[in-house]
């Protein structure tokens, strides 16, 4: 059994004052972005009558392509995974609905080539089909159909491939129907990288939304961009308003804006970009998810609302019914949240393989020799400043930590072994003698406050050592170590055998 609660400090620390997750509703009859907040990148809703429905990245975690549902278009609900098995690092996806069923497109990369896959349901909810491998390049497939019903994607670079009747297979070869809108050369982006591109009808025109200039790098890189065309064929007329959005100074709040879905809101009547961007001072927390009501122009066209400030509260979109928002971090483990919560970086196989719950307890197989090469299960965080907590039983050959967990590359934390304490921090690891306090049950707990990381150990939960060195996490992101990835608070396994983990705690600062 698990002790009572404790605080999470010692006796002679400060005690913190704990708050509420992240959340955008306010509660006001407004809200403030971000509506995801953490690194829920290249957002693609779908409206489907009084429901939206969103997926996004989900790189080199299993299970992944959640599934997220809202009437609101602020608070959002997760359903559940579309993708049970490892496939490579899974980006930019497209949810579509196409006679009564729905379809995710979405670009791997795995051993150095790219692919595009496909998962397809009769619900939002599942079950979700095995991945179909469409066995085309490019990136970022966005769906869309013509006026005589024929199916295609839309790729990066401005391709088009055309698709079998039932959007399981690619007919024929792609082609390029479209060349992007050029921004002026002196602006600082990262690159050109035309991607990300979603299609919708409105009245005579076709319309694509769709990204430019490279999704990291400089904080002014990313924008929205629209084109219009009577036809899916061409010829394509860029917007008057381009770049519809995007990040003019560091000093803004919201970085590298981009890569959105235009959909109209509960009412049929105010219309919204969804869109994903860094957070300014918390690079490391990947791109969040953000809403922006926009106009349409007397002439065909969407700009921004003159006086709405994406860092400051917005009106809620009307007549939206909210459903709950979320989930708690906190987790006993009499739930089985794998695929909503937790995700396993780099699987070796499907998750139940690796890691199950069963009697209020998460057990973890352990791989590998350390955080670079271990079972890794983590789960996105959006707030600036938290604390974790966790009960741990470890076999004798394995490693048991607790880490906050960008990548293979670079990684910060705390592990006990058998024999040894290990310090991780920077990608690396230092081997201190095990204090021999600790048994095979032990408590561990991290704090990761204003990007500084802080690690505590304990044999019963209630007397806690703090170990003695502390790491700045703030480089722990995609411009230092690439890959598109966030620093997550995760749970550790390495060497032989199993870790259980119980009560797991977290707390916002």
């Amino acid at each position: 059994m698990s002790p009572a609660p404790q605080p999470f400090l010692t006796a002679t620390s400060p005690v913190p004052a704990f708050k509420a997750q992240r959340k955008a509703d306010l509660g006001d009859g407004t809200f403030l972005n971000p509506i995801l907040a953490g690194d829920y990148a290249d957002p693609s809703v779908l409206k489907d009558g009084d429901d939206y429905y969103l997926v996004h990245s989900s790189f080199f975690n299993t299970p992944g392509l959640l599934v997220w549902h809202s009437r609101d278009l602020v608070n959002w609900q997760p359903l559940g995974p579309a993708l049970r098995q490892p496939v490579g690092s899974v980006w930019a996806p497209d949810i579509c609905k196409h006679e009564g069923r729905y379809y995710i497109y979405f670009p791997v990369l795995a051993d150095n080539r790219i692919t595009n896959m496909v998962v397809h349901a009769e619900s939002p909810r599942g079950p979700w089909s095995a991945p179909i491998d469409l066995k085309i390049g490019n990136i970022d497939p966005g769906h869309a159909l013509d006026e005589n019903g024929k199916r295609y994607l839309f790729m990066s670079a401005g391709y088009r491939v055309p698709l079998s009747a039932d959007g399981l297979s690619v007919t024929g070869p792609e082609e390029k129907v479209y060349d992007g809108w050029q921004y002026p050369e002196e602006w600082d982006v990262e690159t050109f990288a035309q991607e990300g591109p979603k299609i919708l009808r409105r009245g005579d025109y076709y319309y694509m939304v769709l990204a430019e200039g490279g999704t990291a790098g400089p904080a002014t890189s990313h924008m929205v961009i629209m084109a219009r065309s009577l036809s899916l064929d061409g010829p394509w007329e860029n917007s008057p308003h381009n770049p519809v959005i995007r990040t003019t100074s560091p000093s803004e709040k919201w970085w590298s804006r981009g890569h959105a879905t235009l959909v109209p809101g509960p009412d049929g009547q105010q219309w919204y970009l969804v869109y994903h961007a860094y957070e300014n001072g918390h690079y490391n927390l990947g791109r969040h998810t953000l809403l922006e009501p926009v106009e349409w122009t007397d002439d065909g066209w969407v700009k921004p609302i003159d006086g709405i400030d994406v860092a400051a509260p917005i009106p809620m979109p009307a007549r939206g019914m909210p459903v709950p928002h979320g989930f708690t971090f906190s987790d006993d483990f009499s739930t089985d949240k794998i695929g909503v919560q937790w995700s396993l970086f780099r699987a070796a196989g499907e998750a139940p393989a690796t890691v199950c719950i069963e009697d209020a307890t998460l057990r973890l197989q352990a791989r590998g020799t350390s955080p670079k090469d271990g079972s890794i299960l983590a789960f996105i965080a959006g707030d600036h400043d938290y604390e974790v907590q966790v009960e741990v039983e470890s076999d004798a050959e394995a490693t048991a930590g607790l880490l906050v967990h960008y990548s293979e590359r670079l990684f910060a934390g705390l592990g006990i072994s058998d024999q040894q304490l290990l310090e991780y921090g920077k990608g690396d690891t230092t081997a201190f003698p095990k204090p021999p306090h600790l048994g095979s049950r032990f408590f561990l707990r991290l704090r990761n406050a204003n990007n500084v990381m802080t690690t505590w150990h304990s044999a019963d939960g209630q007397e806690w050592k703090r170990h003695w060195i502390q790491f700045e996490v703030s480089g722990y992101h995609h411009n230092v170590a690439g890959a598109f990835l966030s620093l997550r608070p995760a749970l550790f396994a390495a060497g032989q055998g199993t870790v259980r983990f119980r009560d797991f705690r977290y707390h916002v600062l």
